[in-house]
């Protein structure tokens, strides 16, 4: 049942990575939650396929001085073996043992919710010259691409935790890691562009407007209807406002790297970088950018976006990706006018990312952070999308 060792208690670990996999193969995922409710209404292992109860972690301790272990977990969802998730992988390490010693089948989730939030996937989109690669951070839906041609590499939205992670794939595929692209200053993730660019010597680049935000290190900008190269491949520049006012995009052949604009399920939420006070005009940009700048597109184009909601599934190829044409004709912005569109986006704004003025105060270089406090900051879900609203 576990495809790790023994976590040193009588019950079996389940590293993220393995449960990253169950998910990805649609396996039923029966899940304990044993934190605080709070902690679990804000972030919490979710999919198509998971079950998750919340019975916090002292609850299993008085269970357990009164023997009734078999009792409470009969409060559990679902059926068949249990995965125990914390936050690190320690009270749920004791509550999978209580119950295999109850004779539960049960196992822990090893490193808890921050070992998952250390899961980082790659799938590909297209395999020949060049090869488009998405990375997915399921604990967060944060996706990023690598585009690979003619021995050269190009990362798009790449995030601080996992600067080797590219390096070493680049390598793997005989790349150099030539150029390094935000598409706008994010608000959900600690962007690594700075530290890629510092580590493989590549160039540096994010959109003129984002850099106008008030970045405070050296980039490379680029604006719409530019162009970016690596190795035989040409990148074709969109700028998208409307999450933000710098948001671009990026196709390379059929493939649209779309950012923070259009997602597979959703559009981008227009409040995270003017909040309230101008999240109207930043909306009606959205519209515009999905409407208008994209309307030469074909439908045939591969819409491969930032982020994924949870509860998404993933395309028969394992990416989070769908066809313009697809989206055009499923996402209700397709239908509406622009002052609809507004109206129903600022309607329901759901909650901001955790930490998102600090996070974005590190992605525009006015606040200096340490790997592990940058880690903790972007713990959580990304919220960046606007309300399911916009999806139905």
């Amino acid at each position: 049942m576990s495809d790790d060792p023994d976590s040193g208690t009588g019950a079996d670990a389940l590293s993220p990575a393995g449960l990253a996999d169950r998910l990805a193969a649609g396996e039923s995922v029966r899940l304990l939650d044993v934190r605080n409710r709070d902690e679990f209404e804000t972030w919490h292992v979710d999919g198509p396929s998971v079950e998750a109860t919340l019975i916090p972690h002292m609850n299993w301790i008085q269970a357990d001085v009164r023997d009734s272990v078999a009792d409470l977990a009969s409060d559990i969802d679902g059926e068949g073996p249990i995965t125990v998730v914390c936050g690190r992988g320690e009270a749920s390490a004791a509550v999978a043992e209580m119950l295999t010693e109850a004779g539960i089948e049960a196992h822990n989730l090893a490193e808890g919710m921050e070992g998952w939030a250390r899961v980082y996937r790659a799938r590909e989109i297209t395999d020949a010259d060049p090869t488009v690669v998405q990375y997915q951070r399921p604990a967060s839906g944060c996706l990023g691409y690598m585009v690979v041609s003619d021995g050269e590499a190009l990362v798009v939205d790449p995030l601080r935790a996992f600067v080797d992670r590219y390096i070493e794939d680049a390598a793997e595929r005989d790349a150099e890691i030539t150029t390094v692209v935000d598409t706008h200053v994010h608000a959900d993730h600690v962007s690594g562009l700075r530290d890629l660019a510092g580590a493989t010597g590549a160039t540096a680049v994010m959109p003129r407007m984002s850099v106008q935000r008030g970045v405070t290190y050296d980039v490379e900008t680029v604006i719409h209807g530019e162009e970016l190269t690596v190795g035989d491949a040409t990148l074709d520049v969109f700028h998208l406002p409307g999450h933000t006012t710098g948001m671009t995009a990026f196709r390379v052949g059929d493939v649209l790297l779309s950012g923070d604009s259009l997602f597979v399920e959703s559009v981008a939420r227009p409040d995270l970088q003017q909040g309230d006070n101008g999240a109207e005009m930043l909306a009606g940009q959205l519209y515009e950018s999905l409407t208008d700048r994209t309307a030469d597109l074909p439908d045939e184009t591969v819409v491969a976006p930032g982020h994924y909601s949870e509860g998404v599934q993933p395309a028969d190829d394992g990416t989070y990706t769908a066809r313009l044409g697809e989206l055009r004709e499923r996402l209700p912005v397709y239908d509406m006018s622009n002052a609809e569109f507004r109206a129903r986006i600022l309607r329901d704004i759901p909650p901001r990312p955790a930490n998102f003025e600090r996070i974005i105060a590190a992605n525009l270089g006015r606040e200096d952070l340490a790997d592990e406090d940058a880690f903790e900051l972007e713990l959580g879900p990304n919220n960046c999308a606007a309300s399911p609203s916009l999806a139905d």
